[in-house]
Parts: structure tokens; sequence; C-alpha cells
């Protein structure tokens, strides 16, 4: 055969829902090549080969059931349709068969070449997958407000965080900043604080300007050697998570309290630590006690992700190699002015437990 022989076929299939599709129905490309009206076994085929006939026969079966005897690549299957006839002008017809297990599903036969039909038949097969297509869809009402509200440890969160490196100069090939990228995170998480990995990628960066604590601009000039002016070099972003979980605490100072009770420091890779909790305080009842003898038992860091709402983890990496990260200062002078007004601060920890988020959850809910 060659491409240009005509044959009988389906020409398209008129079906809203294409992932409605499949191999049991007839199918774009799909080549008739016999059509019974009552029994599906050989012998009752009537050949498909002549447009005109076919026609002919089609118009006295109209309104019934029939069986079509399809070729689809080198498979040859048994179709169940019923015959519709649509109008298109007095002397005009159009042969369609509406698939019997979907009656949205309605095959518009017509005479095709065989090069037409290879062509359809390619992309009927990208439509249909009957190994994974699985099931129709539906539409699932969702309470967005209440799990938010539920699962998140504040509105604000992303859940996922993450920090950019630019390239440092000299540093041509984007592979030598993921090698100091994985640096960074393998010394944070061998140092004890609990990252988990989630994804890394590459970034389009040009002049990107920062604010020092001063409030003057801090610009990344780019200026590479080969590099000049504006043109743009390729940091990496790391996305990870802070910990299992974010554990949501609050601290209430109490009358006469004049501090909240916690010590911090800040790691070499730009985290805040907690290292020492006062007994008798604000921490102390919020449970910062217990997670700290669990993190020293376990040689993780206690470590802060954010404060009353704000991140404090580290954001960027210079092209001079600078950690940018929330300005110690800033941080205890949140917690004075808290303390100063009698305020209750609000602080998250990074969890290396499930257990031990759960537990400080159910704690707040008693």
């Amino acid at each position: 055969m060659t491409n240009v022989e005509k044959v009988v076929g389906v020409k398209k299939v008129r079906q809203k829902d294409p992932d409605g599709w499949d191999v049991t129905m007839p199918l774009p490309g799909d080549i008739i090549e016999g059509i019974a009206e009552l029994a599906a076994d050989d012998d009752s085929f009537i050949q498909a080969k002549a447009w005109s006939e076919l026609t002919l026969f089609l118009g006295k079966i109209a309104g019934h059931f029939i069986w079509l005897k399809v070729r689809r690549g080198e498979s040859t299957l048994k179709l169940r349709g019923y015959v519709l006839v649509e109008r298109r002008s007095n002397l005009q017809k159009r042969f369609v068969v509406r698939a019997a297990s979907d009656e949205r599903h309605l095959a518009v036969i017509a005479e095709l070449t065989l090069g037409r039909c290879t062509e359809l038949q390619e992309m009927s097969r990208s439509m249909v997958n009957s190994g994974s297509r699985g099931y129709n869809q539906m539409g699932l009402q969702y309470d967005w407000k209440m799990k938010v509200g539920t699962y998140l440890p504040d509105s604000r969160s992303t859940v996922v965080s993450s920090i950019v490196f630019m390239p440092l100069t000299r540093e041509y090939r984007v592979e030598a900043t993921v090698v100091r990228t994985m640096a960074w995170f393998s010394a944070a998480v061998s140092s004890g604080i609990p990252l988990v990995f989630v994804n890394m990628q590459t970034e389009q960066i040009s002049n990107l300007e920062r604010k020092n604590t001063s409030g003057k601009d801090l610009t990344w000039s780019m200026q590479l050697d080969g590099y000049v002016g504006n043109q743009s070099a390729q940091g990496v972003r790391l996305w990870y998570l802070p910990g299992i979980s974010e554990v949501p605490l609050e601290l209430t100072p109490q009358p006469r309290e004049t501090r909240f009770g916690i010590d911090i420091k800040r790691t070499d890779e730009g985290f805040v630590s907690i290292y020492s909790v006062a007994k008798g305080t604000a921490a102390e009842r919020a449970g910062l006690v217990h997670l700290l003898e669990q993190a020293n038992k376990s040689k993780h860091h206690l470590v802060i992700s954010r404060l009353e709402g704000k991140s404090v983890l580290p954001s960027s990496v210079s092209s001079e190699g600078l950690i940018y990260c929330c300005d110690h200062g800033d941080i205890k002078e949140t917690l004075n002015l808290a303390m100063e007004r009698s305020e209750c601060i609000r602080l998250h920890i990074m969890s290396w437990l499930i257990g031990i988020a759960q537990k400080i959850h159910q704690d707040r809910l008693a």
C-alpha cells in the first residue's frame, strides 16, 4: 500500500474531554475494514472498501447499533457503536458513529488517504495511554482557609525556603558555584542544622541590589573578568525544608520578668541557634528547655527559623562570598522591645523529629 491509497477511516472525534478517550472507542486514524449489524463474528462483517457502497449501507442501518472492525497500527479491533446521520444539505450527508460506552464520543467517518490515517493514529496514541490514564476527573470542594490555618505554622509561611549563591570572581562555570552551594549545605547539615534538600536551580542574575543595615545600596556588580556592565551571570538557588517541620512557640512574659530567657548565637553558615535557656522564664514555659535537651542529645542545633512571622534564615551569598542573614542586633532589639511592652513573642523552631513537633502542638491545644 502507498500513503495516497484511499481507505475508509475515522476523520475526527467530537469529544470535549479528550481524557475520556479509551481504546474501546473509535479513534482518529482508525481504518475501518468492515461493518456488522448484528453479530461480531468475522463472517458477519461487510467489507468497507468502496466509500460509495459503504455510505449506502450506513444510510440503511442509521439509528442502529453496529460493530466496526478497525485496523489500529498492527492490531485489529472490534468496536461497538451507534450509527447517526447528520445532514449538511439536501444532497450531503455525514455519518457519525457514537461510542457505545460514552454518548459524548462521536467519531466522524470519511474517505481518507492511508498517510492521513497514519498521522491521525499518532495523534490518538499520544492522547490515549490505557496503562496510566486513570479515571475521569471531577471537581472537589476544599476548605483552603481551614487547612492553611491548621497545617501551616504561620499564615505567611511558604514552608519551603531558599538561598541564592552568586558566582565568585573568576568563577566562570556554574559547576563551581554548585560545588560551593553543596559545600554550604553539607557543612550546615554536618554541624547539626536540620535541613532537608528539596531542589537546586540556576538563575540568570544581573546587578542585584541589596540594602545593608545603614540603608545604603550594596550592588553586586557582576564585574567578573570577561564580564562587565550589566551582563548577566548564572547564580545557583538551593531550595530546602527548614527541618522536618517548623514548631510554632509563643513566649509569654509574666509580671516583673525582664527577659524571655534565651541566649542565641550564629552558626558559621548563618543560622540563628539557641544555646541556653534560663529556667523559670517564658522560654522554659514554652517548652524550649525540653527541646534544647533533645537537640543536645542528638547533636543538633536548636535553630530559630522565624521570629514574629519573619524569616531569620540566611537568604543569599554575594559574589564576595559573604552570607547575608538576619542581623543579630535586630533580633535582640525585637526581643527587648516586646519585653519592655510585656508582649508575647512568636518564634518558630526547626524540628528534626516529627514526634517533637506533634508533642508541642498537642501541648498547645491541651
